[in-house]
């Protein structure tokens, strides 16, 4: 798909804002809020937008603890992958998953409560996937930047 100018305007502000009204929008971006409605329908159809949520903070949901883990699996198989992924993306606690390129092959940024929460999600997640070769776990002390918006 291909984007213009005011593309790229309408999706940096509802990336900031998603709850302005068309009326609202179209003054920031310097349209009509006819034009706006139908480009972001556009949008949308496309799959440009991929969804409108609401970021929460992880705390107020008890989420204590980031976990940064890296997964190295034991065999490259498509079908094996496929199950590895399917894996993470039923596992509640996963809230980012990459498969990457490097010396792991998956890069999982899990969400729980604490060092206990964890540990059951390992024992569950990752040590009962016979694929799993190993993984490394890093907590997160502090984050410093989290930032979902897309640079356009």
């Amino acid at each position: 798909m291909q984007l213009d100018d005011l593309d790229r305007r309408i999706l940096r502000t509802l990336q900031m804002d998603n709850r302005l009204s068309f009326a609202a929008l179209a003054e920031v971006v310097g349209s009509s809020a006819a034009s706006c409605l139908r480009r972001i329908k556009r949008l949308r159809d496309s799959k440009a937008i991929l969804a409108d949520i609401c970021l929460i903070e992880p705390k107020i949901a008890g989420k204590m603890m980031t976990v940064v883990v890296t997964v190295e699996l034991d065999r490259e198989r498509l079908d094996l992958v496929d199950e590895f992924k399917r894996a993470m993306l039923a596992a509640r606690e996963v809230t980012q998953c990459y498969m990457v390129t490097g010396t792991a092959d998956f890069v999982l940024m899990v969400s729980v409560a604490d060092v206990e929460a964890f540990d059951v999600f390992v024992k569950t997640k990752l040590y009962t996937n016979a694929n799993v070769r190993k993984f490394n776990s890093m907590i997160s002390l502090d984050r410093v930047k989290f930032e979902p918006r897309i640079n356009i």
